[in-house]
């Protein structure tokens, strides 16, 4: 028989303040307060962000039903106003139909086969970093990161004659991003669409500016395509998608798609290196092992794709980055009539969330779980994650799209680099900003070393 969640305030929760629920906690620190409903509730919290009731489910098969079931008993949360301005109704927003056309119009861009010709681009674009480096050198690492993914999105996703164009979508993007965070942990969250804040002005003018410079991307490629000129970029193969009735994706949702692109291509993995690199230097063994691997399959020279295979070490480091720093770090899905989790029925209405951060850092999956130990992914470990445990770019049907080219990126480009340089970036840690992203609160400074 199938066990009905009791009535609000019935269920062990954290204490909820009048209108704005659990808002003040979740605003204040969510990774922490995710982890203290955890482990101060079990695997199935009540709380409530606001008005909206909420559950927290924290064992990997509940998440995996979670998102397995999206677009079947349950929808994607609608994540407020700024998330729509930046995201517009792109594969990661949109629903039914619609998101099963994008889906099969976006997807055959990434796929493996397709993510291997922009593996030179990777390679390219982070040699050039590297010999750009020096000796004794100090750089900010998640600045030095965030530029090279940046340059590699733009070239790879609008191809080399938009180079130019990185500044300015880089500007606006972060400013996109800062407000959309601001509003999600904050009241604005709640305000309708036609109350104009002095964030929600900033938000539409940076959005403003990624419309214009995409538009003026796509008018080249259309130009170009029309002057009998074959590309190899992301965008060069949106334009050229047909769905099942031979309609193309129109100039919005070319739009959407490449805004979705291009966080995913850029964000995820910069974010993804700082890290990896400041885990690493705090490692010398794993450095040590990574430095082994690439001089023994490597041998001096540059990473190919073919490389991301033979490089099960480098592999490893990068998983396990994002086992301690998933990027996506919150995952929300609301509740339709006869939607269940763990075999008990979840009311209609109701959002049900879970967190990669609270659940790769659980000990019940992950022995020592806040140790950086890469050796933990080997392929005869005895304490390998039980299925689902690890989920830093979602699940399920609706998981991300550019997973592949995000793995791909982080291994070739860390493979890369470390050839020329170890990035020492002293004991203490970076803290944490949970934004779009998971990303580092402030600058990470390091001193470049020979290895």
């Amino acid at each position: 028989m199938t066990a009905t969640l009791l009535p609000p305030g019935t269920e062990r929760g954290p204490r909820r303040w009048p209108l704005v629920g659990n808002l003040p906690a979740f605003a204040r620190d969510p990774l922490a307060f995710f982890e203290s409903l955890r482990d101060g509730y079990g695997d199935w919290v009540p709380w409530a962000l606001g008005p909206r009731r909420n559950v927290l489910v924290s064992r990997p098969e509940h998440a995996g039903e979670l998102l397995g079931a999206v677009e079947k008993t349950f929808r994607p949360m609608e994540l407020g106003w700024a998330f729509h301005q930046l995201l517009g109704d792109g594969v990661v927003v949109a629903t039914g139909a619609d998101w099963r056309r994008k889906r099969a119009l976006v997807q055959p861009a990434v796929r493996p086969r397709q993510v291997r010709s922009y593996a030179a681009t990777m390679v390219e674009c982070a040699d050039a970093l590297g010999r750009g480096w020096a000796e004794g050198g100090r750089i900010d690492v998640h600045r030095e990161m965030a530029g090279l993914t940046q340059r590699i999105a733009v070239r790879t996703l609008f191809g080399t004659d938009a180079a130019g164009r990185e500044a300015p979508i880089s500007a606006a993007m972060a400013t996109a991003q800062r407000e959309l965070v601001a509003e999600f942990r904050g009241l604005t969250l709640f305000l309708p669409p036609w109350v104009r804040t002095p964030g929600r002005r900033r938000m539409r003018r940076a959005v403003s500016v990624l419309d214009r410079e995409i538009a003026h991307v796509i008018r080249e490629h259309e130009a170009a395509s029309a002057g009998g000129a074959e590309r190899d970029d992301l965008l060069s193969r949106l334009l050229a998608a047909r769905d099942e009735q031979g309609a193309p994706l129109s100039r919005k949702e070319l739009r959407d798609e490449s805004i979705t692109l291009y966080i995913g291509g850029h964000e995820t993995t910069s974010t993804t290196l700082t890290w990896a690199w400041q885990l690493l230097s705090a490692a010398p063994g794993a450095r040590a092992r990574l430095t082994e691997e690439l001089d023994r399959v490597l041998g001096g020279r540059l990473p190919a794709y073919e490389d991301y295979e033979r490089l099960p070490w480098t592999r490893q480091v990068v998983k396990e980055a994002l086992r301690l720093y998933p990027p996506v770090w919150l995952i929300s899905a609301v509740a339709g009539e006869g939607a269940a989790i763990g075999g008990r029925t979840v009311p209609a209405g109701t959002a049900v969330w879970t967190s990669p951060w609270s659940m790769h850092r659980d000990r019940r999956w992950f022995p020592e779980p806040g140790a950086f130990r890469p050796e933990r992914w080997d392929a005869d470990a005895g304490d390998l994650a039980v299925e689902q445990a690890w989920i830093p770019f979602g699940g399920g049907p609706r998981a991300c799209l550019g997973a592949r080219f995000a793995l791909v990126e982080a291994v070739l480009v860390l493979a890369v680099l470390a050839r020329h340089f170890h990035l020492d970036t002293g004991p203490e840690p970076a803290a944490v900003f949970p934004g779009l992203t998971l990303q580092p609160a402030g600058p990470v400074p390091a001193t470049l070393r020979r290895p």
